[in-house]
């Protein structure tokens, strides 16, 4: 029987956080879809209507959690699966403080083009 091997230790932090962000993801996504295909179909999205919606503090808010979300999620889970792979030493220091600041940066420039979309002037 084949072994399995984990990086997450099973009821930990980062474990819990990667499938609370998941159910998060899932949830926000379906909402996506249904506002994007069935509330608003598809000859109605427009770049004014979605800076419309982004102009909502409701909409704009759970757009900024979903990017924060999605971010983390990804990046979590491209480094535990680089662990999973043997990494370890310097070069997983070296990976893991690469990935944080990738996240920064994917993070401060999906924030920049929300208020934009927003009409924030503050970007």
């Amino acid at each position: 029987m084949a072994e399995r091997y984990s990086s997450f230790k099973s009821g930990g932090r980062m474990w819990f956080l990667q499938r609370v962000t998941a159910v998060f993801l899932l949830v926000v996504l379906a909402f996506h879809f249904f506002l994007l295909h069935f509330v608003h179909h598809a000859d109605e999205v427009s770049f004014l209507a979605s800076s419309a919606r982004m102009e909502q503090l409701s909409y704009y808010s759970l757009m900024i959690l979903f990017l924060v979300t999605a971010t983390f999620h990804g990046v979590n889970g491209v480094y535990n699966a680089l662990v999973n792979q043997g990494l370890t030493g310097t070069k997983r220091t070296v990976i893991k403080w690469t990935l944080v600041a990738a996240s920064v940066v994917l993070i401060a420039q999906g924030i920049r083009t929300a208020n934009a979309w927003a009409g924030i002037g503050l970007y």
